[in-house]
């Protein structure tokens, strides 16, 4: 049996970590699709994860994306107050 690469450790801590991560764009693509699947088997991608793969620009996810139908939600943003008094 042999021992886990570096690269499978690396991708596993990271998805330990992932709701932590602020910038993805300095993985390589076949590490970051890796990430990208692992992420969705452990169902921990959430609205702002999704947010930094697609940041990316990475096709690959882009098409992973599209294909599995993932919306990203949009929050309506209520009008404040105008400066007219009610």
């Amino acid at each position: 049996m042999q021992p886990p690469s570096l690269v499978s450790l690396t991708v596993d801590s990271a998805l330990l970590h992932i709701a932590h991560i602020t910038d993805l764009s300095a993985i390589p693509d076949p590490i970051l699709v890796e990430l990208f699947l692992k992420t969705l088997h452990a169902g921990k991608l959430t609205e702002k994860i999704l947010k930094l793969f697609t940041a990316t620009g990475n096709e690959e996810i882009l098409f992973f994306v599209q294909s599995l139908n993932i919306k990203q939600i949009l929050t309506p943003i209520l009008p404040t107050r105008c400066s007219e008094k009610f």
